[in-house]
């Protein structure tokens, strides 16, 4: 069974994840010439990839994107990455990492699923297969457990950021987990059932899960103890805090080599305006996680992968709510200090009326677990054999995508 150790409290207050991850077993300190770290990024209600990335070569893009086009000049102007690209200026780190080498961008992506529903695209995205419901575990977790022992990067060293471990989490290798302050909280029956699991199999970790949990309620603010309503909307300090919180971990010497992070809220129904709606500030608050990871991360960055997918893309025309509706081809990024970057990877279809995808959509022509195929086999070291058979089942015809790492 998989260790997820939950505080609701942030690194600095107790860290229920460090008091778990003190009590597990810490990677193998054998020599070796490499020691990666790869995060994975999952921003929930799919990104608007038109609109973070603009492609203002395309011909058609100023008539299709009508009320949404990014500006090239005056008080907010796009970054401009090639003569076909333009970074949403709300993403000054990932320009600066992209100016550096140390970004790319994959635009035209997408999972398999070829649907708009947030919970099957999300089944997808995360499971690793090629279909809906068709497993109960998650690549990552698979792709962990698949690392070679007596390698750097040891099998348990995982953490997934957030109040319950996510599908792509989810397997026989364990993780443990951490939610920052402000985002929403782990159920107190998600808690009571762990400390349940943790007495029958493990007293004394169960001992320190409790004494995490009693700190954690200490710091808690006691004014807010029994109201309602739901959490408020995380904004760019807590995902910068998330950030370097998770990179405080991945960069310790018995710390993970592997981690999981989601960030709620992509689904721009309205509002989502190019550079002073809703889409800026999470745009924004994404950068300032990204900046938290490298800030935390220097020392091992020159051995980091960070991959930013969403489930899928959204319309390419604006809806009449000032947004975006559920679309299919998207964008990811991968940045990190291994990373071979400076560039756009697109095999792009074009925004004309009949390029698109069912009239309305950004046509997908990269499969994303190309992308991830590609990471693991030649950042993390896994067979490609094995990612096609274990860790991706049914994706035979997706070739890795090669050369995105140094």
């Amino acid at each position: 069974m998989a260790l997820h150790a939950v505080s609701r409290r942030g690194f600095l207050v107790t860290g229920g994840a460090l008091v778990a991850w003190n009590h597990m077993p810490k990677p193998a300190q054998a020599a070796a010439s490499r020691d990666p770290r790869f995060v994975f990024v999952n921003l929930r209600g799919a990104l608007d990839g038109l609109a973070a990335v603009a492609p203002y070569g395309d011909p058609s893009y100023e008539k299709i994107r009508d009320g949404l086009i990014l500006p090239l000049d005056g008080p907010q102007p796009a970054v401009k990455l090639d003569d076909m690209f333009a970074l949403h200026p709300a993403m000054k780190t990932l320009a600066a990492l992209y100016a550096d080498k140390q970004a790319i961008i994959v635009h035209a992506a997408a999972s398999p699923y070829r649907e708009r529903s947030h919970f099957d695209g999300q089944d997808v995205l995360e499971s690793g297969f090629g279909g809906v419901g068709r497993v109960s575990t998650g690549w990552l977790n698979r792709a962990t457990g698949a690392i070679p022992k007596g390698e750097r990067i040891n099998p348990v060293s995982a953490i997934s950021v957030g109040a319950e471990v996510p599908l792509v989490m989810r397997g026989k290798a364990p993780v443990v987990t951490w939610l920052p302050v402000g985002f929403p909280p782990a159920s107190d029956n998600t808690r009571d059932r762990l400390l349940a699991i943790y007495n029958h199999t493990d007293a004394e970790l169960a001992n320190r899960f409790n004494e995490a949990l009693s700190v954690d309620r200490t710091a808690s603010d006691p004014n807010m103890a029994g109201k309602p309503g739901q959490p408020k909307r995380p904004d760019a300090g807590t995902f910068r805090e998330a950030g370097v919180a998770a990179g405080k971990l991945l960069a310790r010497d018995d710390g993970p080599r592997i981690g999981s992070m989601s960030f709620l809220g992509w689904d721009t129904h309205a509002n989502e305006k190019p550079v002073d709606g809703q889409l800026n500030k999470l745009l924004g608050s994404l950068d300032a996680a990204i900046e938290g990871l490298k800030s935390e991360m220097a020392s091992v960055w020159h051995e980091t992968v960070i991959v930013v997918a969403t489930e899928f893309g959204r319309t390419a025309r604006m809806n009449g709510t000032l947004g975006t509706d559920h679309g299919t081809g998207t964008v990811a990024f991968i940045v990190g200090g291994a990373v071979k970057g400076g560039r756009v990877v697109a095999d792009w279809p074009g925004l004309a009326e009949a390029k698109l995808y069912q009239n309305r959509d950004l046509a997908p022509t990269t499969d994303l677990r190309a992308i991830f195929k590609g990471l693991l086999h030649e950042h993390v070291g896994l067979d490609e054999k094995v990612l096609a058979s274990d860790i991706f089942p049914d994706s035979a015809k997706v070739k890795p995508i090669t050369g995105l790492v140094a």
